[in-house]
């Protein structure tokens, strides 16, 4: 079901299995997407990986 809102929130499980050699040769997931309000958006940045000041998941309560 794609979502029509213009935010999401995706959460789900994923199982890694590596090879002797360190990379990843499988990977499994269950991802579930739920719309969200932009109100409900814990992460304000530009693209881009996220700011040194901002808060981390722990600290945001995840």
């Amino acid at each position: 079901m794609p979502c029509q809102a213009n935010w999401v929130r995706s959460y789900g499980n994923e199982n890694w299995e590596f090879g002797a050699d360190g990379l990843m040769e499988r990977r499994f997931s269950c991802i579930n997407d739920m719309p969200i309000k932009e109100s409900d958006r814990k992460f304000h940045w530009p693209l881009g990986r996220r700011p040194d000041d901002h808060p981390g998941l722990s600290d945001l309560g995840m």
